[in-house]
């Protein structure tokens, strides 16, 4: 099978509104996404939750104040300042804990437990594209690449319960741990990049980064029309660089339009659909190894 990630070097240049409509124009697919810190292609695609399962990652220190002799060695012994005496006595800030199990292993009387925080759920869904997997990390937590992991292999594993040839995915933004999970395993990287220096500059952090993993890059540039210097440079670097451009689109306010109506742009006729349907088309016509 083939997975598609959608990728982008910042957040905001129009990822989830191209796999959205991307979503909708593949056949035999799990749509899949991949931003569990702050996912919104939910938003578009309006899933009905199947299975919901917890997702338990890394440790926090917790005291148990019965077995406690208020020695003030764990809050000592703490690198993070995440223990401080209380009228009730010593408690751990969850907040401030790293898991690292210093206090636990050292406290004389073993009343230091770690345990497994709930740190977030994950989802196997049905929306009028397909299945789709996704999830959401409870404010504040960590851990978003394992989670991003895991993802990946429950939508592998729907492919292949229910026969489908192609992931698509709605990868994370910038270059950080998600963006390498998310990049794991994949048949093709579309970028989607704003025609700005930052913006560029940005891509080419990670299109560099898919490089690394030998992940082949087609390009996107979203309203290219506001800045055509900026998009022809970041055409010319597409042709340095051996990326496949698969095109411009242009700002148009339809996308608001269509994110209000909760809908991909490819499911109403419009120029912005239009011209992401050609895209599409033209994708399926690369050489993507499966």
């Amino acid at each position: 099978m083939r997975e598609i990630v959608v990728i982008s070097g910042k957040g905001g240049t129009g990822k989830t509104t191209v796999s959205a409509a991307f979503a909708h124009l593949a056949e035999n697919k799990v749509i899949c996404d991949l931003d569990v810190d702050a996912p919104d292609l939910h938003i578009l695609l309006d899933p009905s939750p199947q299975e919901t399962h917890a997702f338990v990652s890394g440790h926090k220190a917790v005291i148990r104040r019965d077995a406690c002799l208020g020695c003030g060695k764990c809050a000592a012994l703490c690198a993070f300042d995440a223990i401080a005496l209380h009228k009730e006595g010593y408690a751990v800030d969850p907040l401030r804990c790293e898991g690292c199990g210093v206090c636990a292993h050292l406290c004389p009387a073993g009343a230091i437990d770690l345990e497994e925080p709930h740190c977030g759920d994950w989802y196997k869904s049905d929306t009028r594209f397909g299945p789709m997997v996704h999830a959401l990390l409870f404010p504040g937590q960590e851990n978003s690449g394992k989670l991003v992991s895991l993802l990946k292999a429950e939508a592998r594993a729907l492919a292949r319960e229910q026969n489908l040839d192609t992931i698509l995915c709605d990868g994370s933004p910038g270059v950080g741990c998600p963006v390498i999970s998310s990049l794991s395993g994949a048949s093709l990287a579309v970028g989607v990049v704003e025609p700005t220096p930052s913006g560029r500059h940005d891509f080419l952090r990670v299109a560099d980064l898919c490089r690394h993993f030998r992940v082949p890059v087609a390009v996107i540039i979203n309203k290219a029309d506001l800045n055509p210097e900026e998009a022809d440079a970041i055409a010319r670097e597409c042709e340095q660089r051996g990326d496949v451009l698969l095109g411009r689109l242009p700002f148009d306010p339809v996308v608001t339009r269509a994110m209000v109506a909760r809908k991909a742009l490819t499911e109403f006729d419009n120029p912005v659909g239009n011209r992401l349907k050609d895209m599409w088309s033209a994708l399926q016509k690369l050489n993507v190894r499966r």
